[in-house]
């Protein structure tokens, strides 16, 4: 009998498969020890372990090639195993807590903003769909022509400014854009206390020459470098945070509700006019487009001025023009980090007479020569020429509008949950 076990054991039957031969008997495996075919290495002193040697040492002589050895392990994953980690195939009740995943499973990406403007819900939601976001809402001054709406239609919280970094711990990711003087570098502290991926939501591309701005310089450049990912507006934001030290640079791009701002709407033919849609700040350069219309010298044109108009509204508005004017300036503090208008009014197949200092324009949307016109920004000549042109030539007008409504439809809440989607991959808390 004892013949026909090696003979057995010779010929592979057991191969180390648990309950082959009855020797060792079952159960024999060590704690998360389990190994391919089966169970443990035999044990030491084991008579087939010293055949097995023997067998090796002959083939050796031979000049039989060696099988290669797979590397051991670095002490401290055998350290680890000891202490209890998870290891595939030893799954237990009480191992859910060490599960890769159940983090991302139970906890949001914790999204810290001022408020959310209605322009941004359907982004918001594309988001939360895509990888479970909870806003962090600490309120602030608006730089949106529309006020907050009360229910951005995903989960959120609101705290003081001070408090943003308090709920990081709650969260898989902290994701804080640069509203605020004392929230972002609450939200980065706090994100790095609790250990978790911190991601910018960045709009500059330029530096603030204010005093608060300049002061926070180094925070702010320190706080790209060492961010987990940066998330960006567009190619322009990407290329300034690129040169603040920024490493994983990631693009969200602006979108609206296209399907919303291209409905069709039927109004009666009009003169020519022009349209501004925003607030009368100096920054928004209505002052430079009044000067420049009243030197255009257009008879029978019209110019109008929009401003807390409902969504409904503004669309009606969009409709009844035949360009829309963004001739933002750069001040101290602020340099048009987009325009989301220029993405309304494509929808309506309304060509854009931008600045070269809107963000929309450097940052690829708008396109001189094929869906709008780029201007200087704060010259009112360069700005009257354009506004001529396109009075005089409504096959021009035409032309351009359609490639606007074509282009705008590559911008879609999807495509920016896709962005912010990528960076949170990248940071391992997808």
């Amino acid at each position: 009998m004892r013949g026909h076990g090696a003979a057995e054991h010779r010929r592979g039957v057991r191969r180390r498969l648990h309950r082959g031969d009855g020797r060792p008997p079952a159960g024999d495996r060590l704690p998360r020890r389990a190994r391919p075919r089966g169970d443990r290495a035999l044990r030491r002193g084991h008579p087939a372990r010293a055949s097995r040697r023997r067998r090796a040492a002959r083939g050796r002589a031979r000049g039989d090639p060696v099988r290669a050895r797979l590397p051991r392990r670095p002490w401290r994953a055998r350290a680890a195993d000891r202490q209890g980690a998870l290891h595939l195939g030893g799954v237990r009740p009480r191992d859910g807590r060490r599960l890769r995943g159940r983090t991302a499973l139970t906890k949001p990406v914790l999204f810290v903003t001022n408020y959310v403007a209605p322009d941004r819900v359907g982004a918001f939601q594309a988001l939360h769909e895509r990888v479970g976001i909870e806003l962090v809402l600490f309120g602030g001054r608006s730089h949106h022509a529309t006020g907050a709406v009360e229910d951005p239609g995903v989960p959120f919280r609101t705290v003081a400014e001070r408090d943003v970094g308090k709920p990081a711990a709650d969260g898989r990711a902290v994701v804080c854009g640069t509203a605020g003087r004392r929230a972002l570098p609450a939200a980065y502290l706090a994100a790095r206390r609790a250990k978790v991926p911190f991601i910018l939501w960045s709009a500059l591309w330029h530096e603030p020459r204010t005093p608060a701005h300049v002061a926070a310089r180094p925070l702010l450049r320190h706080i790209h470098r060492r961010a987990d990912a940066v998330v960006t507006y567009g190619p322009h934001v990407s290329a300034h945070a690129r040169r603040l030290g920024a490493r994983r640079v990631f693009e969200a791009p602006q979108a609206v509700d296209n399907a919303f701002w291209s409905e069709s709407q039927d109004l009666d033919s009009h003169a020519f006019t022009a349209l501004f849609a925003g607030r009368a700040a100096p920054e928004k350069g209505l002052d430079v487009l009044r000067r420049a219309w009243a030197q255009a010298d257009l008879p029978g044109a019209q110019l109008r001025v929009a401003e807390g108009l409902t969504p409904d509204e503004l669309r009606n508005f969009y409709a009844s023009g035949d360009v829309l004017v963004v001739p933002s300036l750069r001040t101290r503090a602020f340099r048009e980090p987009w325009g989301l208008v220029c993405n309304e009014a494509m929808n309506q197949a309304i060509p854009i007479i931008a600045s070269d200092e809107t963000g929309a324009a450097a940052g690829g949307l708008v396109r001189h020569e094929r869906n709008g016109l780029i201007t200087r920004a704060g010259d009112p000549d360069d700005l009257a020429r354009a506004l001529r042109r396109l009075h005089d030539d409504p096959a021009l007008r035409a032309r351009l509008g359609e490639a606007g409504r074509r282009d705008v439809a590559a911008y879609t809440y999807d495509s920016y949950a896709a962005g912010f989607a990528e960076a949170l991959l990248a940071c391992g808390a997808a």
